[in-house]
């Protein structure tokens, strides 16, 4: 496989970025408050990757994500992911995320049930964490039971999930 290709963009939340090869994205990267620290974050997870322009499917990509965090109701299941490595429970819980529409949540234990299952709310609490593509898996979608946060293992932790929710229009308790 060739070497990741990586772009950072801006947001009306700060600086992001994603990471694909020539089939699909490999990465994303929740926002950071200058381009200096999310090309950091980037260069450590992915340290063999190359800056270049984005075309094609990565340049609609971005530009919904940029949509999504202006509070726009953009679909982004659309995008191809790059999941090699990933394992499969955790894809399963990915591929549920997913269908989680902007401005609606589930919580650890409806999709636990959706497994099968629901004494796997915390392996889905822990597939969550491990997302290498938030937004666009929606993590941030799924909360802990009677409308509490749950973690969130990006920069600001629950309060940058709150800030996601709020600007996708989310009704919380």
């Amino acid at each position: 496989m060739t070497a990741a290709r990586y772009a950072l963009f801006e947001t009306a939340l700060g600086f992001c970025a994603i990471a694909w090869t020539e089939r699909g994205v490999v990465r994303t990267f929740l926002p950071e408050p200058s381009a200096a620290e999310i090309r950091a974050r980037l260069r450590r997870r992915l340290p063999n990757a190359q800056e270049a322009d984005p075309q094609g499917d990565v340049r609609r990509a971005i530009d919904g994500i940029v949509r999504l965090m202006a509070g726009e109701r953009v679909d982004l299941t659309w995008i191809s992911l790059v999941d090699d490595g990933v394992p499969e429970l955790d894809r399963r819980v990915y591929a549920l995320a997913r269908a989680i529409e902007p401005g609606s949540t589930l919580t650890y234990g409806d999709i636990a049930r959706r497994l099968g299952d629901v004494a796997l709310s915390r392996t889905v609490g822990e597939a969550l964490g491990r997302n290498p593509f938030p937004i666009v898996v929606p993590c941030h979608r799924v909360l802990a039971a009677g409308g509490r946060t749950g973690g969130f293992s990006a920069r600001g932790g629950t309060e940058t999930k709150m800030l996601l929710l709020r600007v996708e229009g989310a009704v919380l308790l």
